[in-house]
């Protein structure tokens, strides 16, 4: 049994500390937002927050995440910037990696609120998107800022 803060929520879950932290998310407390890719730490669909920090749930071990506060894309509020800066851009086409790819953008935001397109372009980088939808992740991501700002 390990306990876990996600979502501002306390969780006591029965899962291996070894378990990576993506399965724990998805199949034991049914929050399907964060999304398998690849499981290698490649594609980034299963991006989360850690401690505000965008990291690949498929690489962490859910016994590293106890104490920490993770952030999964149902975390995020229903008027983030980020969010409605992703519907005004109309960023998604097939949006299977949507929810890493605002994980990302929203930890961004929140350590760089007025990030250069280079700033972006490195941030981003964890995140692949199959659809190529680059220049309009890019355009979101400077939408939200002014909004946040």
């Amino acid at each position: 049994m390990i306990k876990l803060n996600i979502n501002n929520r306390e969780y006591n879950v029965e899962a291996a500390a070894d378990e990576p932290l993506l399965w724990v998310i998805r199949d034991r407390l049914e929050l399907t937002g964060t999304k398998f890719g690849c499981g290698i730490g490649e594609c980034g669909a299963c991006t989360v927050q850690i401690d505000g920090e965008a990291v690949q749930a498929c690489q962490i071990e859910a016994g590293d995440a106890v104490g920490k506060k993770i952030t999964t894309i149902e975390g995020l509020q229903d008027n983030h910037p980020v969010k409605d800066a992703w519907v005004e851009k109309e960023v998604p086409q097939c949006g299977y990696c949507h929810s890493g790819q605002i994980m990302s953008a929203a930890a961004l935001l929140e350590n760089n609120p007025k990030p250069s397109d280079s700033d972006i372009d490195q941030a981003m980088s964890i995140n692949i998107c199959r659809c190529g939808t680059y220049p309009r992740i890019r355009q979101a991501i400077h939408l939200a800022a002014k909004k946040k700002g």
